[in-house]
């Protein structure tokens, strides 16, 4: 009698420990699928949050966009104003030119911003009334300087290309030194000015992305309320892969527009 609950341990051990392994099993199985829910729901609230914050972010883009286009556009002008000067027989103005245009093109643009920010007045007063200076005109201006800058030293390289027997033959039949520069230099100077001029207004687009810190609401600063709004780590780090794919979907064709009209150019 003694020897039969021996015998009958073994084997009663042998059927209870595949059940108790094929729950541990199941109890996993289940533990991972939850997590992976988790993490699937986590996912699909961070993109639902990126959705109701995408028109605010697309429309936070445009002031970017409008930034870099009018700051570029002013740097051309003054560019194209001081681009002759850094030629000119005269020293005084050409030392004057040389000065500004190396200045502004090895200062910061952070610090351009700043310095435009606080050196321009906050409003201007006409008579009895007031015209506000808005902050994002100021990091323009601040943009604007290095873009004339850059203008004006690409305006230089590409007058500076222009093979000098063209001039003399101009000269030879009795253009004036404007008519040379009007009707034979420049036409030739703005085939090769557009590639390096585009690059500049790729540079000074990504440029924009400093005015957040003079207070300007553009896509960085709208990308920071809505992730202190939504304050989610993921969302976070979502919200910044979408400033950055935005900045790039905008760049990134240009810089390839750039490249093939260099390619085409470097053929003519």
């Amino acid at each position: 009698m003694a020897t039969e609950p021996l015998v009958s341990l073994p084997a009663l051990a042998p059927s209870r420990r595949p059940g108790a392994l094929a729950a541990v099993l199941v109890v996993a199985a289940l533990l991972a699928l939850g997590e992976r829910e988790l993490a699937a729901s986590a996912r699909n609230t961070a993109f639902a949050a990126l959705l109701k914050w995408a028109p605010a972010l697309g429309k936070s883009l445009l002031v970017n966009i409008e930034i870099s286009v009018l700051a570029v556009l002013i740097g051309s002008v003054a560019g194209l104003a001081l681009g002759p000067l850094l030629l000119s027989p005269l020293a005084p103005a050409r030392i004057a030119a040389r000065a500004y245009v190396q200045g502004f093109r090895n200062a910061p643009l952070l610090v351009l911003i700043y310095f435009s920010t606080y050196v321009f007045p906050f409003e201007i007063p006409l008579g009895h009334h007031a015209l506000p200076f808005p902050d994002w005109f100021k990091v323009t201006l601040g943009l604007a300087l290095p873009a004339s800058a850059n203008v004006a030293e690409i305006f230089r390289g590409a007058i500076q290309s222009i093979p000098h027997a063209q001039w003399d033959a101009a000269r030879s039949l009795a253009f004036s030194r404007t008519q040379v520069f009007r009707w034979i230099i420049l036409p030739q100077c703005v085939k090769r000015m557009l590639p390096p001029w585009m690059n500049l207004y790729a540079s000074i687009t990504m440029g924009t992305s400093l005015a957040s810190l003079v207070g300007v609401h553009d896509l960085l600063d709208t990308a920071q309320v809505a992730s202190n709004t939504v304050a989610r780590a993921d969302f976070t780090v979502l919200v910044y892969f979408t400033v950055l794919g935005l900045f790039f979907a905008y760049c990134y064709p240009i810089a390839r527009f750039t490249r093939r009209l260099e390619q085409r150019y470097a053929l003519s």
